[in-house]
C-alpha cells in the first residue's frame, strides 16, 4: 500500500533473461503486486519469472501465447489490474531502465488525485542530453511535439516514456483492447486519456541507459510508423471530442488552416510552373499564393490556442 492505496506494478519485457530479475529484486515493499508480462520471450526470460514466483508471493507471471508487442503487453497488466481493484497501476519496463527511486514522486500527484495519470519526464533534468543516445534524444523531441498536438496535453513531454501511473478511474473508463500494442502505446493513450477528459502531469525522473538492455527500436521507422499513427489519432480525437461528445468551432479552424495549407502548395507549385514556362511571376499569382500560406498559419495556430484553452484544466 502507498497512501492508502493498493499498487499493481506492470512489468512488461520480452527477452530480458538478464534485466529481470534485477527489475523484481528492486521493487520497493510498497508494492503489493508484480505483474509480469512475459511477451512470447524466446530466451529463458520465462524461468526467470517462474523461479521469482516460487519465492516472492507478490510476483504473478502472465505468459503471452502471441507477441503482441509491448503496447498489447501493458494492456494485459491494466486488465489484470483493473479487475482485481487495484487503485494504482504503474508501468515499469522489464529492461531496468526505469529508478525504482523515481515511483514515489510519479505516485504522489495519482495518489493525492492531483491527477489520474502521471508520466516520467526523462527530459527535464539536466543530464538527458548526455545520457540519452541522441538520435533517440532528437527523435522523441519530435514525436513530443506531434503528440502534443495530437493528444491535446499541451504541457506535456517526453511522449515516449513508458514510466507512468495510472488510477482506477482511468483503468476503468478505457478500452484496452483497442490501445495501439507496439511502441506507439504511450502516444495512444495519451490521445485516449484526453477524449475521456483525464488530469495528466509530467514528473521528472532520471534517464538510465547503457545497463545491459537491448533496444528494439529502430528509430527511422518508429518515427515514420508513430508520426502516421499520431496523425489518425489527431483526427480521431477531433472527431471524438469537438463533434461527436460535444462541439468546439476549432474543428473549423483545423479544417480551414487544412484547406489553405493545400492551396498554398497547390499556389506555389503554379508560381514556379508559370516561372518555368514563362520566364517570368505575375505579381497576383505571388499574393494568391502568400495569401494562402498566411492564411493556413493563422487559421491553424488559433485552432491550437482554442485546443490549449480547451484542455488547460487537465494539468
Amino acid at each position: 500500500m502507498y497512501k492508502e492505496k493498493s499498487v499493481c506494478v506492470v512489468v512488461p519485457c520480452h527477452n530480458e533473461e538478464t534485466q529481470i530479475a534485477n527489475v523484481i529484486e528492486t521493487m520497493p515493499e510498497y508494492v503489493d503486486k508484480i505483474v509480469v508480462i512475459d511477451d512470447k520471450s524466446s530466451d529463458n526470460t520465462i524461468n526467470v519469472i517462474r523461479d521469482y514466483q516460487k519465492r516472492n508471493q507478490k510476483v504473478e507471471l502472465i505468459a503471452l501465447l502471441i507477441n503482441q508487442g509491448v503496447g498489447g503487453a501493458i494492456a494485459q497488466g491494466y486488465k489484470y489490474a483493473r479487475d482485481n481493484n487495484f487503485d494504482l497501476a504503474v508501468v515499469m519496463a522489464g529492461d531496468g531502465q526505469m529508478n525504482p527511486d523515481d515511483l514515489p514522486e510519479l505516485l504522489d500527484p495519482v495518489a493525492e488525485d492531483i491527477a489520474d495519470y502521471s508520466k516520467g519526464n526523462r527530459l527535464f533534468t539536466g543530464e538527458a542530453f548526455r545520457k540519452i543516445p541522441k538520435i533517440r534524444y532528437f527523435g522523441n523531441g519530435i514525436l513530443s511535439l506531434l503528440t502534443k498536438i495530437a493528444s491535446g496535453y499541451w504541457h506535456i513531454a517526453d511522449s515516449q516514456s513508458g514510466y507512468t501511473v495510472i488510477n482506477k478511474k482511468a483503468l476503468e473508463a478505457i478500452d484496452w483492447d483497442k490501445m495501439y500494442k507496439r511502441y506507439g502505446q504511450p502516444n495512444d493513450i495519451l490521445v485516449r486519456l484526453n477524449v475521456e477528459n483525464f488530469r495528466v502531469v509530467d514528473v521528472p525522473v532520471e534517464p538510465v541507459y547503457n545497463i545491459g538492455e537491448k533496444s528494439g527500436i529502430k528509430i527511422p521507422k518508429v518515427i515514420f510508423t508513430i508520426g502516421w499513427l499520431l496523425i489518425k489519432l489527431f483526427f480521431w480525437r477531433m472527431r471524438e471530442k469537438y463533434i461527436i461528445r460535444d462541439f468546439h468551432p476549432l474543428v473549423f479552424f483545423y479544417a480551414i488552416g487544412f484547406f489553405f495549407g493545400v492551396a498554398t502548395l497547390f499556389l506555389f507549385w503554379r508560381v514556379f510552373v508559370v516561372w518555368y514556362f514563362s520566364g517570368h511571376i505575375p505579381s497576383i499569382n505571388v499574393l494568391a499564393a502568400m495569401f494562402s500560406f498566411m492564411s493556413a498559419n493563422q487559421f491553424t495556430l488559433f485552432a491550437m490556442w482554442f485546443d490549449m484553452e480547451a484542455n488547460k484544466h487537465l494539468k
